[in-house]
């Protein structure tokens, strides 16, 4: 966001110079489009509980030997081994369309702004057993929905400001593995994830209609937890998913939050 106000600061020094020629006030609808990319989520993994009491535990092997010792990935995974790696989350272009109101005091704006924003983000993370087999989790989220306060400085036909409010998204879990004995079970549906969105930017007047701009956004959106039953299936009784305790284990990814970060061009048109 620093990198952003600094450039903003820099586009719109001239303008800040001139005095007020021009005003906000009123309602606007615009359009939107840009780029989104996941934020890294060093250190995210996969969490069980074997035997059933809701506490996180280790899946061991019948000898006793952790059944994830190969670990785990912040991505998808490309083979059903550790060795073979994993893929990165999937950023996206996005774009959308906002409606938004503005009143202006001497130099100061204030207003709101609801947008509606459509992309492909997927977040994965992988475990791998020394089966061996991989686990994938997947978060993908194509439409989110934001309702934002935004306050500037106008001077000239520049607008500096910062914006932040509310978000929502809608949120697809998906679950994949190279694990052909036993049997998975989960709840695929798609989730509804609220959070918070922040940022700033920079809007220039082309007329008194027509306004063009640059603005960052940083989502943050709180996902439902997105379990996996592990059963038996066609595996052998002694499988490391069926001697915890309960007959079966919960499989789930730790991290239940979904962080993007977004720069977008904007096109408004004021009436």
């Amino acid at each position: 966001m620093s990198a952003l106000v600094i450039g903003t600061a820099v586009i719109a020094a001239p303008a800040m110079a001139q005095s007020t020629t021009t005003t906000w006030d009123g309602p606007y609808v615009g359009v939107h489009g840009g780029y989104t990319f996941n934020e890294s989520d060093r250190g995210e993994t996969l969490v069980f509980d074997t035997n059933g009491d809701g506490n996180r535990d280790v899946v061991r092997t019948a000898a006793g030997v952790n059944a994830f010792g190969p670990g785990f990935c912040d991505g998808r995974a490309n083979t059903g081994a550790a060795s073979g790696g994993c893929e990165g989350d999937q950023d996206s272009i996005t774009g959308g369309v906002k409606i938004g109101y503005d009143r202006q005091m001497g130099p100061v704006v204030f207003g709101v702004v609801a947008d509606y924003t459509h992309g492909k983000l997927r977040n994965y993370v992988t475990g791998f057993s020394t089966t061996p087999a991989s686990y994938t989790f997947t978060r993908t989220v194509r439409n989110q929905a934001s309702l934002r306060a935004r306050a500037g400085i106008t001077s000239g036909d520049g607008l500096l400001y910062a914006t932040g409010g509310l978000a929502y998204g809608r949120i697809q879990n998906r679950f994949t593995t190279s694990n052909t004995a036993n049997a998975f079970n989960f709840d695929g549906d798609d989730d509804h994830a609220f959070g918070y969105v922040a940022g700033g930017g920079y809007e220039h007047k082309l007329t008194d209609a027509i306004s063009v701009g640059l603005e960052y956004q940083y989502r943050n959106l709180k996902a439902d937890d997105f379990d996996v039953n592990v059963a038996r299936g066609s595996a052998a009784a002694n499988n490391p998913f069926l001697i915890g305790g309960a007959g079966s284990t919960d499989m789930e990814r730790l991290n239940g939050r979904f962080k993007t970060h977004g720069v977008n061009a904007n096109v408004n048109f004021r009436f």
